[in-house]
């Protein structure tokens, strides 16, 4: 069984189609098809059958699927450690975060990692999606939640503050009119955040208009007049015609985590991002400033 074959095998099973698979992996609609045959020939038996839904998995498909996903769990390691032992200060070094922090927090950091060492090239995932580290879908990742997966190094890099932001017209109508006055959140999926139950707590009046995943996309619709903001404060403070409103208790803050895979713990360029990210970045950095 070639590894090219089970990565197809793996791609089919997980997006239920054979269009799906060669999309994922970049090939062509019927290499897909014609590994899949060849693998239903050593097997002597089909690995799929078709429903209303897409394809799914036979019983000797399963069979399959355990020792496919054995398989890729040892490449992917070996990938891991080899990646983890380059020495050299070169090469892509990618890194998830949200939209907001990498463009308002992280982007500092990236640029002085690129003046130290400009054979490094940074590439950012900008999503609000956790991306899986044990797969190398991403070499490092900053979440606002610690990282609950094995193997993974973490550590708490930095405390980060919320405000409550309005444009200028919207911040007098909530003086004024609460009532008149929307609110901007995140969307459902997010919506047990704490800064949500903070506005909507303190703001029982203001109706609910906008949400997004995404705090860029929020600023902006505050900015518009549509409505007040809960922001991480680079974000808020960052753009032009936004005022922080004061309340008696600000949001609650959250902690910022980096993590990456234990198996890249010797990639120079993974210890130099977070060697200057720790510099700039820190609790203690920070208050210096």
């Amino acid at each position: 069984m070639e590894w090219n074959d089970v990565r197809i095998f793996l791609a089919v099973a997980r997006g239920g189609s054979f269009g799906e698979a060669a999309r994922r992996l970049d090939v062509s609609h019927p290499t897909v098809g014609r590994r899949i045959k060849v693998l239903e020939d050593e097997a002597q038996q089909p690995l799929f059958r078709r429903t209303k839904d897409g394809l799914v998995l036979t019983d000797a498909g399963d069979t399959v699927l355990a020792l496919a996903e054995s398989m890729e769990d040892s490449a992917l390691s070996m990938e891991r450690r080899l990646a983890g032992n380059h020495e050299r200060l070169e090469g892509i070094l990618r890194i998830s975060s949200a939209d907001w922090f990498a463009g308002h927090v992280l982007a500092p950091v990236l640029v002085e990692l690129t003046r130290r060492h400009p054979a490094v090239v940074p590439e950012v995932i900008a999503s609000y999606r956790l991306l899986d580290l044990s797969r190398r879908e991403t070499d490092v990742a900053f979440r606002i939640v610690p990282f609950s997966e094995p193997d993974i190094v973490q550590r708490r890099l930095m405390r980060m503050s919320y405000g409550l932001y309005a444009s200028a017209e919207t911040a007098r109508a909530l003086q004024n009119d609460p009532a008149s006055v929307g609110v901007i959140l995140m969307n459902t999926a997010q919506s047990h955040f704490p800064d949500v139950a903070w506005v909507l707590d303190r703001f029982p009046l203001c109706r609910r208009v906008f949400t997004s995943t995404s705090r860029t996309v929020q600023a902006q619709m505050c900015l518009r007049g549509m409505g007040i903001a809960v922001l991480p404060r680079p974000v808020g403070d960052a753009v032009s015609g936004l005022r922080r409103i004061e309340t008696p208790e600000p949001p609650p803050a959250r902690d910022i985590w980096v993590g990456y895979h234990h198996d890249l713990r010797h990639m120079e360029r993974l210890r130099a991002m977070l060697d200057i990210a720790g510099m700039m970045l820190s609790d203690s950095a920070t208050a210096a400033h």
